[in-house]
């Protein structure tokens, strides 16, 4: 009996044991497990646990012209944050920050006096408020370093270089279809938590900075863009008109000089201002061409071979019936050779050179020049234009001098680039590199040949034509630009009115597109203007912008003369008198004489702004290098200025 009952007592020791041995494993195990196998996951679950991470506005980088002059960069700025839980005194803190950071008090003690370890109290502070508020040295009241956008040159480019929000994510222009290559990686700092998840404070916290992203550099040209804003605005305010856009792109590459909308905007305070002044119309908006059209129907007709320069047509004394319509002429006219067709801007004889070609190849045409698709221009919101696909009744009269079609102002000069280049049409484009902070060049753009549309035979025969519309009798000879051959096209178009959707009896686009110098094509330009009030026709309301942007872009390029000037010549003496001695001009004392024309000012200290308006006094030509404002200038100030110098103005941002 005993032995049974000792036999039994090491059986259950023996279970025991054997429980205990198996919780054992199984607790080394799970030991093994949580601290060996799960280390780093469990690590990083405990800091998530007792850490709250604040992300830090990250840095964008910078936008730059042709040239390297910043046009969109990110500073660095301090943002002030504030621990409740540590501020003793509410009321007191508020009573000295509110004035400096221009908040009713009240609002600011509110705030302050919430139950919570961290808020901000306001970010992206100006230099001179940081350093107010850091040399009273509150309790609480602590900052960290973050980035604001900023736009240096204000308003120029501004529908190009678009803007971003606070985040600072890009909401327009560039700045958004590059989003992800200019934006950075966001910084962060950190707090700390008690075992209740409340955050605890600020106080020797890690700080990460944000890193910068990759740097653009654009086509655009800093000093061409201001040229045209500041033609354009001219143009649009002379007139009465509603709005307008002028372009500027090299012929023969599909560069993008310069991009110009009026009105325009600030992008450092984008939220004052309304959606339409923020629209870059001229690659969102599409119009009606009107008579610039008549050049691609023209240039069709005769790379088809069913026209010659030479043919003449009836242009029926400028009324002309076609079915149910009748086609009027501005001028009338009885008979008009193709070149006069253009000179004189005759509907009728385009219609009738448009029926010559029909409608399947009219059509093949100008849908190879670009019409009807988008150009891939590297902007947000590009608009198709509208070219029927289906064309009835009148709709080829119409469409041939330009009615019944819509385009941009991007499709038509890349269309007129065609002509001026030889044939090709180019792809536009407006970033040309991107780098990383470092200065190591990530990517290169380089211009890129679409399509070939006719052939370099048809492009001479219609620049011919087209040279013809700017020298006496042709519609355009405000565009002229004295000492060099310029090809162009005027047009005004009726627009329709959105309320009735038929054409309006008073509402008009007045343009001017074409391309100089015509016998070797450097800048293609167009110029709209948006219901002009009074006069309405594009050789009178945009013809002399084209002429002035022009002019002072040839003069800034360097692009000599190939006919006889009217007048002496800008880059030569004027006068034979001794120079007189450097001077240093201000505001007040432009002076405007031909004697002081050709003696090289003083720019020391100058803005770019300032130096352009001298320059336009003076009638001088002078190549401007950097951003900022003038540090060095060849020659020294009083000399003569004579036609074989060098005469460039270097800018510094330090001067």
């Amino acid at each position: 009996m005993r032995d049974e009952k000792e036999k039994w007592a090491r059986v259950r020791i023996i279970m025991i044991g054997t429980v205990f041995g198996l919780l054992f494993l199984t607790v080394v195990g799970r030991a093994f497990y949580l601290q060996i196998l799960q280390h780093e996951e469990l690590i990083k679950k405990a800091e998530k646990q007792h850490r709250h991470r604040v992300e830090l506005t990250p840095a964008r980088g910078s936008i730059l012209d042709c040239n390297g002059t910043p046009l969109a960069e990110s500073i660095h700025m301090d943002s002030c944050y504030a621990e409740p839980r540590r501020i003793n005194d509410v009321e007191g803190t508020a009573a000295v920050l509110a004035p400096v950071l221009g908040v009713p008090k009240q609002e600011l003690a509110a705030r302050l006096s919430v139950n919570k370890s961290f808020i901000w109290v306001e970010r992206g502070l100006s230099p001179d408020t940081a350093k107010r508020i850091k040399n009273m040295k509150l309790p609480g009241i602590g900052f960290a370093p973050e980035s604001k956008r900023f736009y240096p040159n204000l308003e120029t480019a501004a529908h190009v270089i678009g803007f971003t929000g606070r985040d600072p994510n890009g909401l327009e222009g560039i700045e958004l279809k590059y989003d992800a290559t200019i934006l950075g990686n966001t910084g962060y700092m950190i707090t700390e938590r008690d075992a209740l998840g409340r955050n605890i404070a600020v106080k020797n916290t890690l700080i990460k900075d944000s890193s910068p992203g990759k740097n653009i550099v654009l086509t655009l040209d800093k000093t061409i863009q201001f040229i045209a804003e500041k033609e354009l605005a001219k143009a649009v305010t002379e007139s009465g008109a509603k709005s307008g856009m002028a372009l500027v792109m090299e012929a023969d590459t599909g560069k993008v000089l310069a991009m110009a909308n009026y009105p325009t905007f600030n992008p450092n305070a984008y939220s004052r201002y309304s959606l339409a002044q923020l629209r870059n119309r001229v690659v969102v908006d599409s119009f009606e061409p009107g008579s610039t059209f008549k050049v691609f129907t023209i240039a069709a007709a005769l790379d088809a071979g069913v026209i010659k320069p030479t043919d003449v047509y009836n242009c029926e004394n400028g009324t002309f019936r076609i079915a149910d319509r009748i086609i009027h002429d501005d001028h009338p006219h009885s008979r008009l050779s193709v070149s006069e067709i253009i000179k004189y801007s005759s509907n009728i004889g385009s219609a009738k050179i448009g029926s010559k070609i029909g409608e399947e190849r009219l059509s093949s045409y100008l849908r190879s020049f670009g019409f009807g698709t988008r150009t891939g221009i590297d902007l947000p919101g590009e608009s198709m234009g509208s070219l029927k696909r289906n064309w009835y009744g009148i709709d080829l009269a119409t469409i041939s001098f330009g009615q019944g079609v819509s385009l941009s102002a991007i499709q038509l000069v890349s269309a007129v680039s065609a002509i001026a280049n030889g044939g090709n049409l180019m792809k536009p484009y407006l970033v040309e590199r991107i780098f990383d902070d470092s200065g190591k060049e990530i990517q290169k753009y380089e211009p890129q040949i679409v399509r070939r549309v006719i052939s370099p035979d048809t492009a001479g025969k219609v620049t011919k034509m087209m040279e013809t519309v700017t020298v006496d009798g042709g519609t355009g000879t405000k565009a002229a630009v004295d000492g060099f051959r310029v090809a162009g096209k005027t047009g005004t178009a009726q627009k329709v009115d959105p309320v009735t959707r038929t054409y309006s009896p008073t509402k008009r686009i007045g343009s001017f597109v074409g391309f100089v110098p015509a016998d070797k094509p450097k800048l293609t330009i167009a110029v709209i203007i948006d219901e002009p009030q009074g006069i309405k026709y594009g050789g009178v309301v945009a013809a002399p912008a084209f002429r002035g942007i022009a002019q002072n872009t040839l003069a800034y390029l360097k692009i000599q003369p190939s006919l006889p000037t009217s007048n002496t010549p800008k880059s030569v003496q004027a006068a034979v008198s001794p120079p007189p001695p450097p001077e240093t001009l201000s505001d007040g004392d432009v002076p405007e004489t031909a004697a002081e024309a050709a003696v090289m000012p003083n720019f020391q200290g100058m803005s770019m702004r300032r130096v352009l308006q001298v320059m336009e006094k003076r009638n001088i030509n002078i190549r401007l290098l950097g951003s900022g404002r003038a540090a060095q200038q060849n020659p020294p100030p009083g000399h003569q200025i004579r036609g074989t110098d060098e005469v460039w103005i270097k800018f510094s941002p330090s001067a």
